[in-house]
């Protein structure tokens, strides 16, 4: 009977973990673009900053997903570090709302509530428009069932007669109690980093404190814990992201580190102010009346603490940022190998982004970031037409590493996206998502085409061949044409589609074409006139008809970027 307890308690955990993900996903996906409008556009000062963290976590129930949106938009330059604290700041205060409706999911048996509430939810989901409201309110519903049982788990555990357990935490009791603390808030720390949610964590906690069989103190050390636990793993985490990535994780793991530190030298006055706040008296035995009554305030005590500590931890650390903002910068500093030439994606963090609507974001900079690359790879095939020996075979060199580049970027951005599209994903991010595998299609086809007129050159130097005075104004005519094409593509994808004109970008393509047969006409008429013999003019129209597929390829980026169906 004992082993089908456990196993209804790692059930129980399993549906509160699964709840809370769903629930968060639902809210963000609802959200999701205002949520970034406000990221955006309320972070114009440290207290704007913290409100804003506390507004969004609260409002999506996931501190995680709040630090890793605020990540991103440092990565893409719309806000400081120091912003980014100030929000992370407030993320740990928005996510206590989280506590609070734990404690009333333990305290009060609300089981016989969430079954209509999964009737109403599938009613929803299966109506196109109400989907994600569906979604949430089957999260929430599946949060507060796994919370009932999960309390009624606890009950049927008999934890406060279990005189195992009873037995187990009162071993404790010979120690020095600073000790004790710091073994339970390292418990925490490691039981958090194992299951990957410290609302599992919390809500054990929660359990054990109004079974009675946990002293206060000890739950209040695993609360200290589980914030410790939430940083650690994502410090691993962000390992493999790029240096702001993990400026910010290591911010956030500094804040909390703080906090425990001073939080350790106030324990019991803290805790003592804290129960007194919720009116739960700690002299009260097992054998006193009213002790199960005084026990059930025990969560709301848990959930009390977690407020007040973040609450006076950001109030304390919210003028120091800039100090918080030099310490984690000199700490991280910028990987080796992270030079221009090397391949590492610059917006995408893997294993930091948690929902569809941030991903896409992640990976449109990162598309922008593909962009700019290509257009700087271009610039040295402008470059390498011009140079001879030594400084020749160094540019082409580079130029070989930049069509590497391409490649990988379509490759690991392609995968990207295919791993997005396995989530559940509106209409409209569906579309921007197709519309973002043409983008970097045509992106990679653009190196293919920098590449090969650097091939071309090559071929020329190698075999000793002269392009004539009027060839060389031709080609860097072209070659303006065609680097003015890029600069519009860049801008489409770095801007707004609403404030981008198609047709500038579709007047330089005519442009394009329209020189690439008069100089076509013109190379033949050359080569009969004996200007030139005719394996120059062949490698003269491959720079220059490559030109012209290269602004082929820029006018599909713009087409796709805006929503253009693809001309025949």
């Amino acid at each position: 009977m004992d082993i089908w307890i456990f196993f209804k308690l790692l059930g129980s955990l399993a549906l509160l973990m699964f709840g809370m993900k769903t629930m968060s996903d639902s809210l963000q996906k609802m959200a999701g673009s205002q949520l970034r409008h406000v990221l955006g556009t309320m972070t114009h000062n440290r207290f704007t900053g913290m409100l804003t963290g506390i507004f969004v976590t609260a409002s999506v129930q996931s501190s995680t997903a709040t630090t890793v949106m605020t990540v991103s938009f440092v990565n893409a330059g719309l806000l400081t570090l120091a912003q980014a604290i100030s929000i992370i700041m407030g993320a740990n205060i928005g996510t206590t709302l989280t506590a609070w409706i734990m404690s009333a999911g333990v305290t009060f048996n609300i089981t016989d509530f969430v079954y209509p509430a999964f009737f109403l939810a599938i009613i929803l989901i299966y109506s196109k428009r109400r989907k994600g409201a569906g979604d949430f309110l089957f999260g929430i519903a599946f949060m507060f069932l796994g919370l009932g049982t999960l309390r009624q788990t606890g009950v049927d555990m008999n934890l406060g007669e279990n005189q195992a357990v009873l037995d187990f935490f009162q071993s404790f009791g010979d120690w020095p109690p600073f000790l004790t603390t710091i073994v339970f808030l390292l418990l925490g720390s490691i039981l958090t980093m194992c299951v990957q949610s410290s609302a599992a964590v919390l809500a054990i906690t929660m359990i054990l404190c109004s079974s009675g069989a946990l002293d206060i103190y000890l739950g209040i050390a695993l609360v200290m814990g589980e914030n410790i636990g939430t940083t650690v793993t994502s410090n691993i985490i962000a390992m493999s992201a790029n240096t702001q990535a993990r400026r910010a994780a290591l911010a956030h793991m500094f804040f909390n580190f703080f906090g425990v530190i001073w939080i350790l030298i106030v324990f019991r006055p803290f805790v003592q102010m804290v129960c007194g706040m919720v009116g739960y008296d700690e002299t009260l035995t097992r054998e006193a009346p009213g002790f199960l009554a005084n026990a059930a305030k025990l969560n709301f005590v848990l959930a009390a603490f977690h407020t007040c500590f973040n609450v006076v931890n950001t109030a304390i650390l919210i003028w120091f940022i800039p100090q918080i903002e030099k310490f984690v910068s000199k700490v991280i500093q910028p990987k080796k190998g992270e030079e221009e030439d090397s391949f590492r994606l610059r917006f995408i963090t893997s294993g930091l982004l948690e929902t569809p609507e941030l991903s896409l974001l992640e990976a449109q900079k990162e598309i922008t970031y593909f962009g700019e690359r290509m257009q700087k790879m271009f610039g040295l095939c402008r470059e390498l037409l011009g140079l001879k020996n030594e400084d020749f075979v160094k540019i082409f060199s580079r130029i070989e590493k930049y069509e590497g580049i391409s490649d990988n970027m379509e490759i690991e951005i392609a995968r990207y996206l295919d791993e997005v599209s396995e989530l559940h994903l509106s209409p409209e991010s569906k579309v921007k998502t197709h519309a973002m595998l043409r983008e970097i299609s045509e992106l990679e086809s653009i190196g293919d085409a920098c590449y090969n007129i650097a091939r071309t050159i090559n071929r020329k130097i190698a075999g000793n061949e002269h392009f004539t005075e009027e060839q060389y104004q031709h080609m860097y005519q072209m070659f303006q044409l065609v680097d003015t094409s890029l600069s519009q593509m860049n801008e489409l994808l770095s801007g707004r589609r609403s404030d981008f004109d198609a047709n500038r970008s579709f007047n330089v393509e005519h442009e394009i074409n329209n020189y690439r047969n008069q100089l076509k006409n013109q190379n033949i008429l050359d080569i009969n006139n004996h200007l030139y013999d005719y394996a120059v003019g062949t490698m003269y129209m491959d720079v220059i008809g490559e030109c012209e597929k290269l602004g082929d390829y820029v006018i599909n980026v713009v087409q796709a970027r805006m929503g253009i169906s693809k001309r025949n």
